[in-house]
């Protein structure tokens, strides 16, 4: 048995638009290079995945490497004055199966990856990332029916018991 007990999830930030814009298909769990201060505006909370993809990066004969694209991490305000970019795209730490996995299946699938939440796991920062799939604008309104009507149904379920 390990003496080392579970480390603690503390989320930072959400991409709930791409949970109503895609069908996620598989979930992975990314480190992500940071620098020092992007990591404490992180912990602040000051971190956008709106925005973010993956970019899959390396030609024929060389190692692919996975890089997130379009994350905004806002500079930390007491900072030097040499803050990285907010918007500048950072390397993935996955681990190689991962990689060739995830970009096999987008090159030959069309499909994406995308962030979908931001979290502190113990020290580090990491990223979960999913392989979707996009939506059909059909998609999009039969899935906000069925919300719907899952409130309608809770609503009407604590309206019984008082």
């Amino acid at each position: 048995m390990s003496d080392k007990k579970p480390a603690d999830r503390r989320p930072l930030a959400a991409n709930r638009k791409a949970l109503h814009d895609y069908h996620v298909l598989e979930r992975f769990e990314a480190g992500v290079a940071l620098t020092g201060t992007e990591v404490k505006s992180c912990r602040a909370g000051r971190i956008q995945l709106k925005e973010g993809f993956v970019e899959f990066r390396g030609g024929p004969g060389r190692s692919q490497e996975a890089w997130l694209v379009g994350v905004h991490v806002s500079p930390y305000s007491h900072g030097p004055r040499d803050n990285p970019p907010p918007a500048r795209d950072r390397k993935l730490l996955l681990s190689r199966r991962e990689i060739d996995r995830l970009a096999g299946r987008v090159q030959l699938k069309g499909l994406t990856v995308v962030p979908l939440e931001a979290y502190l796991k113990g020290d580090r920062v990491k990223i979960e990332i999913a392989l979707v799939q996009g939506k059909k604008l059909f998609d999009k309104r039969e899935t906000e029916r069925k919300k719907e009507l899952d409130r309608e149904a809770a609503r009407a379920m604590a309206g019984e018991r008082e």
